[in-house]
C-alpha cells in the first residue's frame, strides 16, 4: 500500500479536511470518475500543496496503522480472488495499487481530490485511494460499523478496477458520450455501473466465506453499509428524494446486487446492463 497521507511535518493538503458530503461524494465519484475519469479542481484548491502518491507521509497513530494494515490485507486478498477468477477465464488480471491519503491527494490520471471525496478508483491510472477517514464517517454518520464494512468499500472499489479491466468503463464511456442523458436516473448507466461493483464486491465475499475468512456477522455489517450509501437513504437527509438524480441506486437495490454476487460467486449473475428494471 502506498501512503499518500497529507498533514504534518510542515506540509499542507491545499483543503482542510472538514465534514465530509456523503451525497456529494456519491455525485462526484459517478460523474467525474465513470463519465471521463478526471476530477474538476475544488474551489480553493492549490494543486501545489497535494500530497502526490510517494511523498513523505505523515506520522500516524497507532490505530491509523492498524486500519492501513487491515486494508493492505483486505486489498490483497480480493485481488487474490479476481486473479483465480480471470485465470479460470484463460486471462491476467493486472492488480490495481492501493494508495492510502487523507485530506487531498495528487493522481496521475484523475487530476486532484479532496477528503470530500472519499475513497475512490481511478481508471487513468489503475490505482484506488482510500481516505482512511472515509471508516470513520461510516460509523458516525452512516452506522456502518464494523470491519467488513470498509471491506466492503474497498472491494467495492477494486470492483471497478474489474470493470475497467474487462472494458465497461470504455463501454460506458461511448454510451455516454452519445447520449448524455444516458447517465442519469435510476436506470441509467451510472447507477448500473455501481450496482455491478457491489455484486463484484459480494462475489469476492463469497470467496472469503468459503475460505473461512467471514466471522459472525461480517456479512450483515456489508449489507448494512451498502443500504447506508444507498441513494434514497442519503438524500432523505437532505429532506428531497429524486429518483431521477440518482447515481449509485437505491438502498434495496444496493444490498440486493450485492447479495446477488455473495449468493452464486459468479461474475456472470452480476450482469446490471441488461435491459429493464434493476
Amino acid at each position: 500500500m502506498i501512503d499518500a497521507r497529507g498533514g504534518g511535518l510542515g506540509r499542507r493538503a491545499g483543503v482542510g479536511a472538514g465534514g465530509l458530503g456523503l451525497t456529494g461524494v456519491l455525485i462526484v465519484l459517478a460523474l467525474q470518475l465513470l463519465s471521463g475519469g478526471k476530477f474538476e479542481v475544488p474551489d480553493g484548491f492549490d494543486p501545489s500543496t497535494a500530497i502526490t502518491a510517494g511523498s513523505a507521509p505523515a506520522p500516524s497513530s497507532a490505530d491509523e496503522d492498524s486500519l492501513a494494515q487491515f486494508s493492505g490485507r483486505v486489498a490483497a486478498d480480493v485481488q487474490d480472488v479476481w486473479t483465480d477468477v480471470f485465470k479460470q477465464s484463460g486471462e491476467s488480471y493486472r492488480r490495481a495499487k492501493i494508495v492510502r491519503y487523507s485530506q487531498a491527494v495528487s493522481t496521475d490520471g484523475c487530476g486532484n481530490a479532496t477528503s470530500a471525496v472519499g475513497p475512490f478508483y481511478c481508471p487513468g491510472d489503475e490505482r484506488v485511494y482510500l481516505d482512511m477517514s472515509f471508516y470513520r464517517d461510516m460509523r458516525t454518520q452512516l452506522g456502518a460499523t464494523g470491519d467488513f464494512a470498509w471491506a466492503y468499500v474497498i472491494a467495492h472499489e477494486l470492483g471497478h478496477h474489474v470493470q475497467n479491466l474487462t472494458g465497461t468503463f470504455d463501454e460506458v464511456r461511448k454510451l455516454e458520450q452519445d447520449d448524455p442523458s444516458v447517465a442519469r436516473g435510476a436506470q441509467g448507466t451510472s447507477v448500473r455501473t455501481e450496482l455491478q461493483a457491489d455484486c463484484y464486491a459480494g462475489v469476492w465475499a463469497h470467496a472469503a466465506y468459503g475460505f473461512g475468512q467471514l466471522e459472525k456477522g461480517d456479512l450483515q455489517e456489508a449489507i448494512t453499509a451498502a443500504e447506508a450509501v444507498g441513494d434514497d437513504r442519503l438524500q432523505s437527509r437532505s429532506g428531497s428524494v429524486r429518483p431521477d438524480t440518482f447515481t449509485h441506486g437505491t438502498s434495496a437495490q444496493r444490498q440486493h446486487w450485492f447479495q446477488v454476487g455473495y449468493d452464486s460467486g459468479k461474475p456472470s449473475d452480476c450482469d446490471t446492463f441488461s435491459p429493464g428494471e434493476i
